[in-house]
């Protein structure tokens, strides 16, 4: 294992034709992912990997500045993906990596057969003539509760963010991964995610995108897909489930594995 894959927990699983690499969102780590790969890995090589700043990464590795921007996520993506000397694969983005494999495969379009993106927004601020979610001080005061007392904070943003019922499984994940990091990271990490737009660069994406959403999603509202689904330069296809929560896929298995599986599998019919 190289040094790029070692510092991001890279794991391969499973063997086949086709290379399927799954990027996790804010909070969590790769074990988000734990009710998808057992479908996988039968048929596919599977790369899984934590974004630099996940609890599960060594907190030593985290540049701030780096990570000011969603850049530096891009780029560690595809270093991973040449350490691995992947020539082309389908990403799965959660959330922010979803628009990190965009950013990437603006620069190695070569890379990417297509990207399936779950939860995933340009932009969490309202606009003119956009609804991002979010208005600047809603942001600033998710920043100030994080600052004053991170572990309350988690406490009570899990289950917001998860949706259902607060005693689920699913918060009590969110809540460990999040927990995890290291609070001065996740403060700086959740500034770089809710303050971006990365709107002006989605006429620069070539490779396919198949974007899913939950009905119900604290963090992204259902207008943002349709509005990701315009303004793509690619082909695009848009899938509203009816799961609530933006963690779907670890919240609701049941009803998001299958749309999951076919998106995977099929191409966009043109």
């Amino acid at each position: 294992m190289g040094i790029v894959s070692e510092a991001h927990n890279v794991k391969v699983l499973g063997s086949g034709q086709q290379t399927i690499v799954l990027g996790h969102g804010f909070g969590t780590d790769q074990s988000v992912w734990k009710h998808l790969i057992p479908h996988l890995v039968d048929d596919n090589r599977v790369i899984l990997y934590d974004n630099m700043g996940a609890g599960t990464t060594n907190p030593d590795y985290f540049d701030f500045e780096r990570y000011s921007s969603l850049e530096g996520y891009a780029y560690d993506l595809l270093s991973i993906l040449e350490e691995l000397q992947v020539q082309s694969c389908i990403f799965v983005g959660h959330s922010v990596s979803g628009m990190v494999g965009v950013i990437a495969s603006i620069t190695r379009p070569d890379l990417f057969s297509k990207i399936v993106l779950i939860a995933a927004s340009p932009r969490y601020l309202i606009d003119v003539d956009y609804y991002g979610g979010f208005e600047q001080e809603d942001l600033d005061q998710l920043f100030d509760a994080m600052r004053e007392n991170y572990k309350a904070w988690c406490s009570g943003f899990a289950p917001l963010a998860v949706g259902g019922d607060m005693d689920s499984v699913a918060v009590q994940e969110f809540s460990r991964t999040l927990f995890n990091m290291r609070p001065d990271i996740a403060l700086s990490v959740a500034q770089t995610i809710f303050q971006c737009d990365l709107r002006q660069i989605l006429g620069l994406v070539t490779v396919p995108c198949h974007i899913i959403q939950s009905v119900k999603d604290l963090a992204v509202p259902v207008v943002v897909s349709e509005y990701m689904h315009q303004h793509l330069g690619s082909e695009s296809i848009v899938e509203v489930m009816s799961t609530d929560g933006h963690l779907p896929q670890l919240s609701s298995p049941d009803v998001v594995i299958p749309v999951l599986l076919r998106h995977i599998r099929y191409n966009i019919a043109v």
